[in-house]
């Protein structure tokens, strides 16, 4: 799992720095400012988390267990959920995708919860 995990968090980040440059360049301009701090903030999120799969590559690698392979998978999620929608509601403008985000922050909470609960019993 941790190679899964190293190849996801690297994909993960190489579709960051994509949407990333996509919202500096592209949408500046076209958006509202208050839109892109929104993008921007699902672009960090996004980064921060890429970066957290290789903690969990590490740490699957060091102390395998289902929850660290728990905690793979919550990030994915969040990311995709969290960041996802960020950028589904700016792009489309639909403001009720503000209510899927705190779905994939929590994810990412739980992720990182189960992350420490899997090295920890280990």
């Amino acid at each position: 799992m941790e190679r899964f995990f190293a190849i996801v968090g690297a994909v993960a980040a190489l579709l960051g720095v994509i949407v990333g440059a996509f919202g500096a360049h592209g949408l500046e301009g076209r958006l509202s400012p208050t839109d892109l701090v929104i993008f921007e903030t699902g672009v960090r999120y996004h980064m921060y988390h890429a970066v957290g799969l290789f903690a969990v590559a590490w740490a699957a690698s060091r102390w395998p267990s289902g929850a660290t392979t728990l905690a793979g998978w919550l990030l994915i999620v969040g990311i995709v959920v969290f960041s996802g929608s960020l950028y589904a509601l700016v792009l489309t403008g639909q403001r009720w995708l503000g209510a899927v985000t705190p779905v994939g922050g929590l994810a990412l909470i739980a992720g990182w919860a189960a992350l420490a609960w899997g090295v920890l019993r280990s």
